[in-house]
């Protein structure tokens, strides 16, 4: 310690670029302290529409405690609700890549601070810096993982991605309490940047700087138009439609064929293993409610009042669909078959998928009663596809997608425990 730093990152002469200062790094700070919050926010938005409360099934996040509140039960309508803020989520968390990448580059010579402990206080400080730069990389790079659909997890991405924004966005309270005001005062008209040795410098000035080849707006406009063409590349996923050509970072390859059934998909029948004697003649509908239980071959479905309700797919992934013209049976129409009538409760619907995530799902009260929400045996004027649900999927307004469970084989209203 008292021979100095030792050569390399850690002596200030290593960093030259003319760049590094204090107003750079608050300009980047206080768009990222807007955007996470965004971010934080719909994140939540996006937990509570899993309606975690309902059941197990909803939310498998083990010993979550307090931190799995919500505030209110998912509604229903507008029913293109989860389309936007999960759009929103997906993509605002690409488009602040370029922000984050260059924060990280601006404050990088503080991370290689000598001596790099000077006292507790300042260990304690280190630590929440390294939750917060290990935070923000693992959140960033799991939900891009996610959007690919690219599952390299050791163990749910629900649950890594829950976990990691809690320690994240604790470490980030902590860091703008600190930070805020100084990077306020940054951001004042002045002139010129501190002096490299002076305490509001510190780490961010280069003592010996290179010559300058930008300026630093022009490298603040050279990220700014990264964010801009990450936004043109990604958003279109969320749209939707034609504009769904334009996400070129968005996993291709889904689309099923064209023809009414030619819309996006996450999982084939084939991927999850359903096999044709699954959805042949042989399959039945379970309807249970207390006391009470109907088998429905297809044939009687069909049978019963069909309605059509024009809904989209929206997925965790960011990915959506525009609205779909559904046709089939509501779920209200289903429950009355077991007594329920106008009382209508939770439902847990079921598939014949054997294995993987998701083949069951809780729906509430208040989305079972909901007009708009069906088993659907059509979409768009056809009967489904193999890889759309074939013979009957769960349709419901604002839910997530993984919650329109698709191969459904059992209801049972009012039994969800």
């Amino acid at each position: 310690m008292g021979a100095g730093p030792p050569p390399g990152p850690a002596r200030p002469r290593f960093w030259r670029s003319p760049l590094r200062g204090p107003w750079l790094t608050a300009v980047f700070g206080l768009v990222l302290l807007f955007g996470i919050s965004v971010l934080f926010v719909t994140g939540l938005l996006s937990y509570a529409a899993y309606n975690p409360d309902l059941a197990a099934v909803n939310d498998q996040t083990p010993n979550k405690g307090w931190l799995g509140f919500y505030l209110f039960s998912w509604p229903t309508s507008p029913y293109w609700l989860y389309r936007l803020t999960q759009g929103i989520h997906v993509t605002l968390g690409i488009v602040l890549v370029p922000v984050l990448l260059a924060k990280l580059w601006s404050v990088i010579p503080k991370l290689f601070e000598w001596p790099p402990i000077r006292s507790i206080s300042h260990a304690l400080e280190r630590l929440s810096l390294l939750l917060l730069v290990g935070g923000a990389g693992f959140e960033f790079v799991t939900g891009i993982l996610n959007v690919q659909l690219h599952y390299i997890f050791p163990g749910s991405f629900y649950t890594l991605h829950f976990y990691g924004a809690w320690v994240f966005i604790g470490a980030f309270v902590v860091h703008v309490a600190f930070r805020l005001p100084r990077a306020l005062r940054a951001v004042r008209p002045r002139l010129g940047e501190p002096a490299a040795g002076s305490e509001e410098a510190f780490g961010l000035v280069a003592p010996s700087p290179a010559a300058p080849t930008i300026s630093r707006r022009g490298a603040l406009a050279m990220v700014g138009l990264g964010s801009v063409a990450l936004l043109v590349v990604t958003a279109g996923q969320s749209i939707g439609g034609w504009w769904r050509n334009t996400a070129l970072l968005a996993p291709h390859g889904r689309e099923p064929g064209s023809g009414p059934n030619g819309f996006q998909i996450n999982k084939t029948a084939a991927s999850v293993g359903i096999r044709p004697s699954d959805v042949g003649r042989a399959w039945r509908l379970t309807v249970r409610g207390p006391g009470r239980q109907v088998d429905l071959t297809y044939e009687q479905l069909l049978a019963m009042p069909q309605h059509e309700s024009a809904l989209p797919i929206a997925c965790v992934e960011g990915w959506s669909t525009p609205d779909q013209r559904w046709g089939g049976v509501r779920l209200t129409d289903l429950a009355a078959l077991v007594g329920p009538g106008v009382n209508t409760p939770e439902v847990l619907v079921e598939s014949v998928q054997r294995g993987g995530s998701f083949r069951s799902a809780v729906l509430s009260d208040n989305q079972v009663r909901d007009s708009r929400s069906l088993l659907a045996v059509r979409v768009n004027g056809a009967t489904l596809s193999a890889d759309h649900g074939y013979p009957a999927r769960a349709i419901v307004a604002g839910a997530p997608g993984v919650h329109n469970t698709k191969w459904v084989t059992r209801l049972t209203f009012g039994e969800t425990g």
